[in-house]
């Protein structure tokens, strides 16, 4: 027989002699280890009664399928490796007791190994189809039971959250007085714009009730777990220096969960603003994890922004230094897994003591290890240790006891000696996992990580070889057949999460990756060297500083670019969309990769679409119309008012709520310059937005109302723009003002300096202290009123009673249907413009307001139908174009 049937014969490309190589994937544990995950997701939450009887259906099933298996003949279930490992040329195969025959039943033979005798054809024929059928029936129990576990695990655990006082307390609201025990690091919310107002940023931690007050005075102890909401004050800082397994004893309102079928069985909300009061301090290993990761806090506090920031998150996941607008980039560009630690932090450790992930089929073993001399055992027990204490300080996060799960197993392979294959590992780990904490089940962390890794493992080397025959450079071909591969397996879920698809994140990704190794390990070599020697620590974090900004660099770089994502259908409809779109661009990726102007046409396309070069995007959708004097931006339910200042320079006007869609606006239009940015009021609605005009455009300098109200939104715009270095000032009333063709006044609000008709009180309302410009541009008028109410208009009208008529009026507080009757007579515009967010709560605008536009002879616009809107021309040619 020749070499090349000898390979033939055992179904390997170079033969069974080489056990270096790599044999078909071992997926007997990927069906056990789904049926567990979906029983446990379909189970959490779910009343205990139907629960239970699916526990009971999966397990009658398998055991009729355990006791009579020739009732389960369906072809096409995966057999075992013994069985696969028993064909023979013909198609023969050998069942347990070592009998082989050939599928037509017309040759037995002796197998050696089993010593099986030879029989006739037909008696062995049936003997091998009845052991494929209880292989089968196994298989087939194996994964019902397993589901049955899963669900079982889930239904015990639901009902032992839904047991106790808890539950019952939450639902009335009642006042309760309790000792909890806290089980994770405070964690921050991000503000949210709402109407006019920013929710404020929030502390949320996680704790189980021990003992419970109830407002009768008698006391109960319990294990409950419930989600302590911490309302912004004072205290909130001694709430953040509170570390896992802290006592406290708190009074406050117990509430629902926030959503159905959540770990915790209620809310805490804690009363007063006062420090906690703290009754048994943390275990002595949450102290030391505690002193780590100040350590590296401290160590990294004189790097820039966005490092000091970024490296304790992805370092040991502490995310209190992340601004909004840094998360908001690595959102966009789909980086988030970088932003907090993940299992890739682990696995870079793992590699160093072990070795490469490529010997994973090796009984050999690389890294560190082998290089100091350290024993098999040795080395599997040092990497134990080094991943329970990876996860103690690191946190328990679904992504890290993934991660962890998977590293034990595989070392306990090393310990014992034996071959480790990571595609089981990753499959016993979320079997494990899900059975331990059927919660994870439903943790959309929890889902990303496990597909991203199960992708890395199964698509990426696959990938990787394909562009290696393409003649990529492998290293490259790796990364980007990786970033390639988690990408295509996560997208779906993303879009479930929030509805768009990132177009920069494999680029993105690509390029941050490069630097997470570096930054990881000297982020890691500071923490430990910060309780020892602090200047060495601080030496180090400077230098993982570099890769750490370059990452941040990265995001917002990404994020900023005009077409960075793009709008996509939400829910479970949106997200079986992408990923069949999936299933038909990879197929076709290797017919386009065969042609190469195909392939350079698709990457200019892609590049053209994520650019949108302002000539290109006018030519193709005729935005913004040539000669445009005055843009009125789509920003939602907002206001973010352009007025053309010369080439490329544009006075804003208000900011919107959203800095994603008010840089969009400005790129779309062309600004790059802002002489002058004024913002009307202190609302959320007009303020938010202005990190997204400064982002990349020069300021001049920025105006505000003489009303610092509300407070909080006063303070963001001044904190954002001294670190911009942007000076602030306030308008004077009656002030004139002129920028090129631009020339207005400010008709309100009044001052006490004031003489004339800028004299009088300052309002006390923000929207009545709203800064009202009357502004000519060559031929044109328009009269900006912010978000006057019917009071202030009507002073308004009072102290200018000569107030000419305009062009165009932007409606006061995006079209409510508080307006003055006298001033929109006064204005008489042609046109009347409303900035209003789609399918808003408020029901803006009102009828009643554009009924009295209409009647007035104005053609009304509004963002909500015709997107944003531009103004051209002047006289007889004036024309309002809105851009949908």
């Amino acid at each position: 027989m020749s070499t090349q049937d000898v390979h033939a014969a055992s179904g390997l490309r170079l033969g069974v002699s080489d056990p270096r190589q790599e044999g078909p994937a071992d997926l007997r544990l990927l069906a056990p280890a789904a049926a567990a995950w979906a029983g446990a997701a379909l189970a959490v939450g779910a009343p205990g009664q139907w629960t239970a009887m699916g526990v009971v259906l999966c397990l009658g099933a398998a055991v009729v399928l355990l006791a009579a298996p020739g009732l389960f003949a369906a072809p096409g279930l995966p057999l075992s490796p013994r069985a696969v490992a028993g064909r023979g040329d013909n198609g023969g195969r050998r069942d347990s007791g070592g009998t082989a025959a050939d599928d037509n039943g017309g040759r037995g033979g002796r197998d050696g190994a089993g010593g099986g005798t030879a029989g006739s054809g037909t008696a062995d024929g049936r003997v091998a189809a009845r052991g494929r059928r209880r292989v089968r029936a196994t298989a087939a129990a194996a994964v019902l039971l397993c589901a049955a576990a899963g669900a079982a695990s889930a239904g015990l655990h639901g009902a032992d959250v839904r047991r106790g006082p808890v539950p019952g307390l939450a639902r009335q609201f009642a006042r309760v007085e309790a000792e909890i025990t806290l089980t994770s690091d405070a964690r921050r919310t991000y503000p949210r714009v709402h109407g006019d107002h920013s929710t404020p940023a929030s502390l949320l931690l996680d704790a189980e009730v021990s003992l419970l007050t109830r407002p009768g005075g008698t006391a109960v102890r319990l294990r409950t777990p419930v989600l302590v909401i911490v309302p912004p004050g004072g205290a909130t800082a001694a709430w953040q220096q509170l570390l896992p397994s802290t006592r406290l004893r708190i009074a406050g309102r117990l509430a629902p969960p926030l959503h159905k079928g959540e770990r915790a069985a209620a809310v805490l909300r804690p009363e007063g603003k006062g420090p906690p009061r703290v009754t048994g301090p943390p275990s002595l290993l949450q102290r030391a994890a505690g002193r780590l990761r100040a350590g590296l806090r401290q160590a990294t506090d004189g790097l820039g922004a966005d490092a000091r920031a970024l490296l304790p998150g992805l370092v040991v996941g502490d995310t209190t230094r992340v601004t909004p607008e840094l998360h908001e980039a690595f959102r966009a560009t789909d980086l988030t897994h970088l932003m907090a630690v993940s299992g890739a932090n682990l696995a870079i450790l793992l590699v160093l003591l072990i070795g490469p992930p490529g010997r994973a089929l090796r009984a050999e073993r690389g890294g560190l290890a082998p290089r100091l001399g350290i024993s098999l055992r040795m080395t599997a027990l040092l990497g134990g240790g080094l991943t329970l204490a990876f996860v103690l300080v690191c946190r328990p996060e679904p992504s890290v006891l993934r991660a962890a799960a998977c590293g034990l197993i595989t070392l306990l392979a090393i310990g014992t000696g034996r071959r480790r294959t990571l595609i089981p590992a990753l499959c016993a780990a979320v079997l494990l996992l899900v059975l331990y904490d059927p919660w994870l089940a439903r943790s959309y962390g929890f889902v990303l990580s496990v597909l991203a890794t199960g992708a890395l493992l199964t698509l990426a080397p696959r990938w990787s070889e394909a562009l290696q025959r393409r003649r990529v450079p492998p290293r490259l071909a790796e990364a980007l057949a990786a970033a390639a591969a988690a990408q295509a397996v996560c997208a779906p879920v993303v879009v479930l999460l929030a509805s768009r698809v990132s177009l920069v994140a494999i680029p993105c990704n690509l390029l941050a990756e490069f630097a997470v190794a570096p930054a990881t390990v000297l982020g890691f070599a500071t923490l430990a060297l910060a309780p020892v020697a602090m200047p060495a620590a601080v030496l180090l974090a400077r230098v993982a500083g570099w890769p750490a900004g370059w990452i941040a660099s990265v995001a917002r770089t990404g994020a900023a670019l005009p077409g960075a994502e793009t709008h996509w259908p939400d829910g479970l409809s949106g997200a079986a969309l992408l990923a069949a779109l999936t299933l038909v661009l990879v197929p076709a990726a290797r017919w386009v990769g065969r042609r190469p102007w195909i392939c350079g046409a698709a990457a200019l396309l892609l590049v053209l679409v994520v650019l949108r070069p302002v000539p290109l995007t006018r030519v193709l959708t005729g935005w913004p119309p040539p000669g445009w004097v005055f843009a009125m931006c789509d920003v939602g339910q907002g206001d973010a008012l352009v007025l053309a200042a010369g080439r490329g320079a544009g006075v804003v006007v208000d900011t919107g709520p959203d800095p994603r869609l008010a840089d969009r606006c400005l790129r779309e239009l062309g600004v790059s310059r802002v002489p002058l940015l004024l913002l009307t009021h202190f609302h959320a609605d007009h303020v938010r937005g202005l990190p997204g005009v400064l982002r990349g455009r020069a300021v001049g300098a920025i105006q505000t109302t003489s009303l610092d109200d509300p407070p909080e939104q006063a303070a963001f715009v001044r904190r954002t723009a001294a670190e911009a270095r942007i000076p602030v000032m306030r308008v004077a009333p009656g002030e004139r003002r002129r920028i090129g063709a631009l020339d207005w006044q400010v008709l309100w609000p009044p001052g006490e300096a004031g003489t004339g008709p800028a004299a009088g009180p300052v309002p006390q309302d923000p929207n009545d202290a709203s800064v009202t410009l009357f502004v000519r541009a060559g031929g044109l008028t328009l009269l900006l009123p912010g978000d006057l109410e019917p009071p202030a208009q009507q002073a308004l009208l009072r102290s200018h009673p000569g107030l000419p008529g305009v062009d165009v009026l932007k409606v006061a507080h995006h079209g409510s249907a508080h307006q003055d009757s006298a001033l929109l007579h006064a204005a008489r515009p042609r046109f009347a413009l409303v900035s209003v967010g789609r399918d808003n709560p408020y029901g803006h605008p009102a009828p009643r307001t554009l009924d009295a536009l209409t009647a007035q002879g104005a053609v009304v616009l509004r963002t909500d139908q015709d997107g944003a809107i531009a103004v051209t021309g002047t006289g007889s040619r004036l024309r309002a174009v809105g851009r949908s």
